[in-house]
Order: structure tokens, then sequence, then C-alpha cells
């Protein structure tokens, strides 16, 4: 509706050419005068207002902008040429340049709106070819001007009116056309980016496609005639007052046609409103750690200098840069409490936990001193080495009653607040500022980063108690995926791809049998003490003994697509540093290792109350057949496993082996050693 009432009124001017052609109403109004008066007045309003179109048009360097001016000041300038040219006023009589001048101004016009609503793009040519321009434009109104006030030909003698008629025709045809294109373009920008002054110019060119006609099919001096003259001031007017209505809103007269302006212009410009407001709010930033406000006031005026606005507009600039810092640097602080929320990870010990959080959140409170103290045996002790050694009555007085407590002297002001594991102290949190005071703000971003520290603490001495118990019955590796995810340690398994490693002592029944029992618990933990971080080292999870044998996996539950291999140099290692014990030891039982690679049941088997993470299937059957099968002092591979490491394994076959439970016998391989270290590694 409101474009249909846009149009609508834009057909009333039409409407009323037509009923100022008929004879009825087509009466003759005549005074040279004031026709002179009012419409050299108009004409250098007009020029004015395209002159400050031009001036924009210069200092944004836009070619959109530049050519609604040259349309604009062609029209104006012509009109002018035409008041100019009015017959016994300056001239006696009248001559070419009074009938033609505005029809040549409005062509010209036409041909620069039409220019205006192409997607140009800035450069260096353009921005040159708009100086050749302007001054073509005055050129050729300085001569135009010359040629008629002298009479000189070609516009010596006056037009006649039925040529004049046919080629003004023509004429008013074709610009017609170019201003259709140009407002129809520019609809489309209006629609993108809605603006008075965008749809002003759409007016004035529709109403100067209407001014065309008018002066195409009028006869000078009659009503219709009039009709052009007040279309034209119309059209300046409506663009006149929607800058005027901009200027009233913005309280400046920067950017009064930007709406104009092609959008790598509008780019350009906000990128430059924003690269200026980043300097005001460093320089605020800047100020907030120095406590020196010229530096600020002085860039701010310069911004405001710079764009053109006004004291006001200055003054709204320069809080808004002071509100964006304050509220970037509360930014900067709640990202640091989610930083440091996601230090609380699984085995992490709290004082390393807790200098992460300190260097984490410290930055973001600037030129304020932030620390943290730990009650250690009923001391408080700072992790900052420069903390003094006693504590002081501020932070005794948080620490007994748990309540925040604010202190000030001449030094500055400090906030400490209680730190606190199941409702006992357990350190505090301190924020020393040199100066000033504490928002509430900041007091809220405080209060909860002693909260998310308080609960990363006892987190921290959680996961150190299980780990610490985990680590006493099972692999590390196996207590870490408990402890990062419980789940895990439902019943059940799934079928993966592992390498097992069976070893046991050959002889050891007999030795425990005429060896005491002390004897025979210490040996076997010395033997255990000696091979588990052996299997350990290498990735491998240790999931039960029996009695004087060792099961380990490799492959779960971490995932190693090196398993075989690690498992190999497990055994290897294994069986060295048990040999270099039995050299002094020789009436000690040895090792015997076995070691397959296949498929397996991985999991945890057991019941609700008792379970045990384990691998089942025919993979550890016969990784138990082959560690019976072999020596003291040796390791024997599978097929499966002898497969995967060939490329970088001495080995003897063996075999082939009758196993129980395998129906055929199979190939097995005593591992000598492992040639390629790189490989290994």
């Amino acid at each position: 509706m409101r474009v249909f009432s846009w149009a609508l009124h834009m057909a009333l001017p039409l409407l009323g050419l037509w009923l100022l052609l008929t004879p009825r109403f087509d009466v003759v109004l005549r005074h040279n005068p004031s026709h002179f008066w009012i419409v050299v007045v108009v004409a250098a309003f007009n020029l004015g207002l395209g002159a400050r179109m031009s001036s924009d048009a210069r200092r944004r360097g836009d070619t959109r902008l530049f050519l609604v001016a040259m349309a604009f000041l062609a029209s104006a300038g012509f009109l002018g040429l035409h008041a100019l040219a009015t017959p016994q006023v300056l001239l006696a009589s009248p001559n070419g340049g009074f009938a033609l001048a505005t029809p040549v101004g409005l062509a010209l016009a036409a041909v620069f709106a039409a220019l205006s609503s192409v997607p140009w793009r800035a450069s260096g040519a353009a921005i040159r070819a708009q100086a050749w321009a302007r001054i073509g434009l005055v050129v050729l109104l300085v001569g135009w001007g010359v040629v008629s006030l002298l009479g000189l030909p070609p516009l010596a003698q006056p037009v006649d009116p039925g040529t004049a008629r046919r080629s003004l025709g023509w004429i008013a045809a074709g610009g017609c056309v170019l201003y259709v294109v140009a407002a129809a373009r520019y609809f489309t920008l209006y629609r993108r980016r809605p603006s008075a002054v965008l749809l002003s110019v759409i007016t004035a060119f529709v109403l100067l496609a209407e001014a065309m006609v008018a002066v195409a099919i009028s006869e000078s001096w009659h009503a219709a005639w009039w009709e052009w003259h007040v279309l034209m001031l119309i059209a300046f007017g409506f663009v006149a007052y929607s800058a005027r209505v901009q200027y009233v809103r913005e309280g400046s007269s920067a950017g009064l046609f930007d709406s104009l302006a092609l959008d790598e212009t509008i780019t350009r410009l906000r990128r430059e409103y924003s690269d200026a407001l980043e300097q005001l709010v460093e320089a605020v930033r800047r100020q907030a750690d120095t406590g020196v406000a010229q530096p600020v006031d002085t860039l701010a005026a310069r911004v405001g200098e710079r764009f053109d606005l006004t004291e006001r507009q200055t003054e709204v600039l320069g809080r808004s840069a002071e509100a964006l810092a304050s509220e970037r640097e509360q930014i900067e602080r709640l990202d640091a409490l989610v930083a440091v929320g996601r230090q609380a990870t699984v085995i992490q010990d709290e004082q390393g936990l807790l200098e992460r959080a300190l260097s984490l959140a410290g930055p973001t409170f600037r030129r304020d001193v932030l620390r943290v103290g730990l009650l250690e045996d009923g001391t408080l002790r700072y992790l900052d080495a420069k903390a003094p050694r006693t504590p002081s009555v501020p932070a005794l007085t948080a620490l007994s009653t748990l309540e925040p407590v604010e202190s000030g002297n001449g030094d500055g002001l400090t906030l400490i607040l209680p730190l606190q594991v199941k409702g006992h102290p357990a350190g505090v949190l301190e924020l020393h500022r040199p100066a000033g005071t504490f928002a509430d703000r900041e007091r809220a971003v405080l209060r909860s980063l002693a909260s998310q520290l308080s609960i990363a603490v006892e987190n921290a001495r959680l996961y150190q108690q299980l780990d610490g118990l985990f680590r006493s019955y099972m692999s590390p590796a196996v207590a870490t995926a408990l402890i990062a995810d419980p789940g895990q340690a439902a019943l059940g398994g799934e079928l993966s791809e592992v390498t097992v490693l069976f070893a046991d002592l050959q002889g050891f029944t007999p030795f425990a049998e005429r060896t005491p029992p002390d004897q025979v618990v210490a040996l076997l933990n010395r033997y255990f003490g000696l091979v588990v971080p052996l299997i350990l080292a290498e990735g491998g999870t240790v999931v039960q003994f029996v009695g004087d044998e060792v099961m380990a996996l490799f492959n779960a539950p971490v995932r190693q697509p090196d398993h075989a291999l690690r498992a190999a140099r497990a055994g290897l290692a294994l069986q060295r540093a048990v040999g270099e014990l039995l050299t002094k030891n020789p009436d000690w039982p040895g090792f015997r290792v076995g070691v397959n690679t296949g498929t397996a049941l991985v999991g945890n088997i057991g019941s609700p109350d008792m379970r045990n993470f384990t691998a089942i299937g025919d993979t550890t059957n016969l990784a138990a057949r082959l560690q019976a099968e072999a020596s003291v002092g040796e390791v024997v591979l599978g097929p499966a496993t002898y497969a995967q490491i060939q490329g970088a394994a001495d080995v003897q076959p063996i075999g082939p082996l009758s196993v129980k439970g395998k129906a055929e016998p199979i190939l097995a391989y005593v591992l000598l050693g492992l040639r390629d270290r790189t490989v290994q590694g």
C-alpha cells in the first residue's frame, strides 16, 4: 500500500499536465521578471544542494554519489541558464537558449542518473575522472551561458515551435527511459537500505522525467509550461527536505547523503567507524591501567572532528567506548571463568591447577594483583612466592567466618574471598587494587571465581584419592579411563583386537614347597615389582595376577596401532631384567612368556559386587598355551603377532605345536630380538 500510495502521488502531476493541456485550462501566464527571479533563486538553491553532494562524494571517494550530484548540478545549472535567457530581463529578445537550456539539462541529468545506478567500484581512475567531469560540466555551463547571453550561433535565433516539439519529444522519450531505469534500480537499493534521502532521490528522478514530458509538449508561458518549473522545484525540494530531516535527526551534516553511497563505501565507512571506536576502547583500557584521562578525551575529540560529529555526539561516543571497554573486560573475565572450570580435569594436583587458574584469570584484572593461598596443615601458604609469609588479619577473618572480607589502607583496597571444601576452609582468593573501588559486577565475578576454585580444589583432592586407590589395584590406563568415564565399569564388553601377554614362573610350585611363605611372597613382590613397570612403560594394561602368573593387555582400553610391537618389546625387556636378577639368585625360578594377537571380548567380567577388567576368548587362551610351551627366558609369539612385527623381529620358528583347544597344529616363534629401533620406538 505504501508503494501504491507513492505511485499514485507520482501519477498526479501527469494528470495535472493533461488537464492543463486542455483549452479550458491552458491559459497564458506571462510575467518575465517574476519568472527570472523565481527560477534563478530555485536554480541557485539547487546548485548549492548539488555542490554539497559533490563535496560529500569527493570526501567519500564514492562514484555513485558523485554521479547523483552531477545529475542535480546539470539540471539545476541549465535551469539557471534558462532563467538568465528570460526575454526582456537580461536579453532584449528571446533566443534558442531560453527554450533549449532546460531540456538539455534534464537530458544530461538523465544520463548521469542512469550511470549512477550502475554498481561502480572505487578506483584511482574513477576518482581522476570525477575531477575532469566536474571541469567539463563547468565549461559546458559557462560556454552555454556566454553563447546564450551574447546571442551567438547556434542559439542566436528563437526555436521554431513545431521543429522544437518534434526534437524535444525524442529527447524527452530517451530521458524518461533513463530516469525510469535509475528510479527502478534505486528502488531495489531502497528495499535493502531504506532511508528518507534515498526515497526522495527516487521521487526526484520520477518528477524530473515528468518535467521532461511537460517541457516537450507544452508551449512557452502557458500553464502546462509553468508546471515543469514546479515539478523541478518539488523534485529538488524533496531532496533538500529529506536532507534537513536527516540533519535534525543526526544533529550533524556528516553523512547526509551516505545512504546513496556504494556498498563498498558503506563497508569502508563502517570499518573506519569501527576502527575509530576500537582505538577509543583501547585508550579507555589504557586509561584504566594508568589513570590518565587526557589521551582518551583528546582521541575522542579527534574522532569527532574526523567524522564531523557534534559535541554531544562526541560525548556519547566516549561513553559508548567506556561501556564497550567495560563490557569486553567483563567478557574476558567470564571466558576466564569458563577456562578455569575446564582445568578441573582428571588427576591434576591442586597446586598446579590453581597456578594454571591464576595464569588464566589474573590478566583479566589488568592493574590488580590476584593471588591464592591454600591451607596446609592449618597454615595459610600463598602460591605467590612474593606474598607475605604471615597471613593478614582480614585473610584469617575470611577463613574463620567463610565470608568475603574487604579491607583498605593507604596502599589500596583488598577483597578476600574464602575457598572451602565441603563446608570447611581450604584457602583464600585475594584481589588487591592499588586505587579505586570494586564494582558489583566485579564482586560477582570474583565470587564465581572463588566458587570455581573451591570446586576445582575439591575435585583435585578427590581425584588424587581415587587415583591413589585405583592405581593400587589396577593398571593406570584402566584407572584413568574409569575416573574419566565411570560408565566403563559396567559389566559386559565388546569385541576388539588385542595382544595378550602371559608370563609365569617355571618351577614355582616346587620352589614354594621348600621355601617359607614369607620368602615366597617377598620373591613374588620382587619379581612383580620388576616386571610390572616394564609392561606399563610400553602402555600395557596389567589385568590380573594369578599366583606366580601375570596377564597384560595391549590395545585395551587405550587404542595402540602398534600393540603387537609393544607387547614384544615388553616381553624382551621383562626377560632381560629377570635374567639379570637370576644371575645373582640362580636357585630362583625364571619366567616364561607367551604373546598372542587376535580378537577377544574385552570388558568387565564378574558380578555387580566384584568385577575384573580382562579379555576373554581364544586369543587369550592361545597366549596362555604359548607361555606354557616356552622355556625359561624365552618369549614365544603366536602367528598373528609375528605377522604384524615380522619386518622388525628376529625369530626362530618352533612347531608345529599341538595346543589344547586347537584342532590343527600351529606354527609359533621364539623371539630372539627386534632389529629396527626406530620401529620399536
